[in-house]
């Protein structure tokens, strides 16, 4: 199947659970205190609908926009910006009749269902597939600065360990770039010495110019030989699975960054290798290809790493029980990460809002081919996104009308309908720039990058 198709399947599939969930959050409270829901919705149905049907007083259907969905409860302004019926007297059933925190625990019910939901998806992740990965202290000679232009930016070069952003202990290596975006300052170790060092402020700016080069840092791993490739000039040499090259003209080498520049500067040349095999040393005479390559594939298992000695794997196992506080604890630092991307974004000076993306960049996160742990993953973290976005306190937005509840349980006073007609306009308009240029950019990067 095209991989493509699987994407938008996934996209699809994923969104409309999260769209159905949200709803859920704010009609069930709704009915709870016996208000009325004219309509849930699927999906925006502008002039028709794919599926409608009515049961008791609620039309149920599906749309044929997917730009999300919306439950109408009667009495409230919303987007539909329906306001005829705020002109009759106020019903028993209307949104407006009901105390102002019911109407509250009514519109906060969607942004904590999808945070929830993101937190159960965590906790079975975490029960059913463990947790597995790198500790970043664990590099045995720090980590390997693949673009050395964003290297220098940044301020960090090949061997060095980054074992702390802003002042917090860096667990994972894979989780290192992210944490670098996020953060302001790194804790640095080069050369036995341990120093701070501020991460640029338009660092994010430098690798949203090339998105290929965003993994700038990869592991240091040794030239092992794996399997000589049939077209290798190589071929014949005799090297064997095992193989660990040593030295090169004599040069001591043992991580690859060492070797790939002395291949570049001998190109179309013959050089002299020093192999290890079995404890035993020996030389070859190898031909370099004029694109500074030897034909061979290389690499270990990651375990037989961990039994060198270049680095340790932690695996976890969690109980049912166990994976409630780590389900928990991926929940609260997924979002917290987030806030400080937000943050980011916010701040014009980091050019972060050049990497705002819409559908596409959603679409982005699933992958090529169906795997349910990577599935789950981006379906949780597009939930906690949901949750956040949801609850800005922008009108038309969830957190708009918390806001406004808020302030009149707060002062007393309810802001009177025409200000909330207004407010939800000023709120959609809003929301459809934000739409517009989340979209564009998606749209540039797919023209010109």
């Amino acid at each position: 199947m095209d991989p493509i198709l699987i994407k938008t399947i996934q996209f699809f599939l994923s969104l409309s659970l999260l769209i159905v969930l949200h709803e859920l959050g704010h009609f069930i409270p709704a009915k709870l205190f016996k208000t009325r829901v004219e309509k849930f919705y699927l999906f925006f149905d502008v002039k028709f609908s794919l599926f409608k049907k009515k049961i008791g007083d609620t039309v149920y259907g599906i749309g044929w926009l997917p730009l999300g969905g919306y439950v109408k409860i009667s009495g409230m302004i919303d987007e539909s910006m329906d306001t005829e019926a705020m002109k009759e007297e106020p019903k028993p059933w209307e949104f407006r009749s009901k105390p102002a925190w019911q109407r509250l625990i009514i519109m906060l019910g969607g942004v904590t269902v999808n945070f929830v939901l993101a937190v159960i998806i965590y906790i079975g992740m975490a029960w059913s597939y463990g947790d597995e990965y790198i500790p970043a202290d664990s590099l045995r000679d720090g980590f390997w600065v693949t673009e050395k232009t964003i290297g220098d930016k940044l301020g960090v070069q090949t061997g060095d360990l980054i074992v702390a952003i802003d002042g917090e202990k860096v667990e994972k290596f894979s989780s290192l770039p992210i944490e670098i975006i996020n953060g302001n300052t790194m804790t640095i170790q080069r050369d036995g010495r341990t120093f701070d060092q501020e991460i640029p402020v338009d660092f994010i700016a430098t690798l949203l110019e090339d998105e290929d080069k965003i993994r700038f840092l990869t592991l240091r791993t040794p030239f092992f030989v794996n399997e000589v490739s049939k077209d290798s000039p190589n071929k014949d040499l005799g090297l064997q699975k095992g193989d660990q090259l040593v030295a090169i003209n004599g040069q001591p080498v043992e991580y690859q960054d060492q070797i790939k520049p002395i291949l570049d500067e001998n190109s179309g040349k013959e050089i002299e290798l020093t192999l290890l095999r079995d404890g035993a040393t020996m030389t070859k005479e190898a031909q370099v290809t004029p694109e500074g390559k030897l034909g061979v594939m290389l690499g270990l298992t990651f375990d037989e790493y961990v039994e060198k000695g270049y680095f340790d794997i932690e695996k976890i196992q969690y109980s049912f029980l166990q994976s409630i506080p780590a389900g928990i604890d991926k929940g609260v630092s997924t979002l917290s990460g987030y806030v400080k991307q937000m943050k980011k974004i916010f701040n014009p000076e980091t050019g972060a809002y050049k990497g705002v993306g819409g559908f596409a960049a959603i679409g982005g996160l699933f992958p090529n081919d169906w795997n349910w742990p990577a599935f789950w993953s981006a379906t949780a973290f597009i939930s906690i996104i949901l949750a956040f976005m949801n609850i800005l306190p922008i009108p038309a937005l969830d957190g708009g009308h918390v806001m406004f509840l808020m302030y009149e349980i707060i002062s007393g006073r309810k802001p009177s309908d025409k200000f909330l007609e207004y407010a939800q306009m000023v709120g959609f308009f809003l929301l459809i720039a934000l739409l517009l240029f989340a979209n564009g950019n998606d749209l540039y990067k797919w023209l010109f990058k």
